[in-house]
């Protein structure tokens, strides 16, 4: 008999300030960096995002997040048999932030462990969680999305500070007899490492290298646009679907553009495609979740509906998923 990983509840959490352009083109024009809400938009699609305080770390957006999932599924942190947390702003260098989570959310003793696909991370995070719970090695899982982004951009920079966000979003995943990811597809190309990282570590308790974040958009443009679109392309070849299956796009909302290419060479209208990045930004590995969780939450997306998740980021990752509500 055919074993299944299902979605069963989606959750998400957001910082308490919401920095809207204005207020942040404000805050920039103090540094002498000129932009406004205008410019951002025309570009990118935002109006606005969270930034967490300096209290607040990856695990407890997580945590957040979590509770809602769990109470959506019907379940208690006990019932979960595996944890794993995409980011790419760990609370620490060691241990992972889903240990951490673990810990705050009483649910010690089940293997959890971070993913680290920046962008691409909760579809990544998805597929391991979906191979083993296919596998038996695990029955009920928790598989989140959290990042403090904010902490790594560069305000002098206009042409990045303006994208990011944090956040965090959370799904559980039961085995179940009733197909719920259908097919998934990822991939990476280490050749593109420079258009998109933070190249900096630590050693000796200094930071060496760049802290901050460095984007070439351009070339994350190109690249995303037709990568995408091959990943959406084969996770609906291995499930024996096509595009007129799909009922709703949910991709990593990192730019409307993007957004919108990828809708048109899926021959989707936008109507069929959940768009957070308005209100959130670019919140990384939690974008793709948090947008799941706004499609569920709102109504759109009901049981039984097809789904299609998509994300790329650095590294250069991306992948799809293809799944059953």
């Amino acid at each position: 008999m055919t074993r299944y990983a299902r979605i069963i509840g989606t959750g998400s959490h957001l910082p308490e300030r919401r920095l809207t352009n204005h207020e942040l083109a404000a805050q920039l024009a103090e540094r002498g960096i000129e932009t406004s809400h205008e410019w951002i938009v025309e570009r990118t699609g935002i109006e606005a995002r969270y930034f967490a305080d300096g209290n607040t770390y990856s695990s407890d957006l997580a945590l957040q997040a979590s509770r809602k999932a769990l109470e959506a599924a019907g379940v208690t942190a006990q019932d979960i048999d595996l944890i794993i947390v995409a980011t790419s702003t760990p609370d620490m260098v060691f241990p992972s932030t889903a240990c951490i989570l673990q810990n705050k959310l009483g649910a010690n003793g089940c293997p959890a462990f971070d993913v680290q696909a920046v962008c691409s991370g909760f579809v990544y995070a998805l597929t391991v969680a979906d191979s083993m719970i296919r596998s038996g090695a695990a029955s009920r899982a928790l598989v989140v999305g959290a990042e403090v982004f904010s902490r790594l951009l560069n305000f002098d920079d206009r042409t990045t500070c303006v994208l990011f966000g944090d956040g965090a979003g959370a799904v559980v995943l039961e085995a179940s007899q009733e197909p719920g990811i259908l097919a998934t597809d990822l991939h990476a190309d280490g050749q593109h490492v420079g258009i998109l990282c933070v190249p900096g570590n630590v050693s000796g308790g200094n930071v060496m290298g760049s802290p901050m974040l460095t984007m070439d958009g351009q070339a994350v443009f190109k690249l995303a646009v037709g990568v995408l679109e091959k990943a959406a392309r084969a996770v609906l070849v291995k499930a024996g679907k096509t595009e007129a299956d799909i009922d709703w796009l949910v991709p990593h909302q990192a730019n409307i553009r993007i957004m919108q290419s990828t809708a048109r060479k899926l021959k989707l209208p936008m109507e069929k495609v959940i768009v957070t990045v308005q209100e959130h930004g670019n919140t990384s590995a939690a974008s793709i979740p948090l947008a799941l969780d706004e499609g569920v939450r709102s109504g759109k997306i009901q049981k039984g509906d097809t789904v299609m998740l998509e994300g790329v980021g650095g590294g250069f990752t991306w992948g799809a998923v293809l799944l059953n509500m």
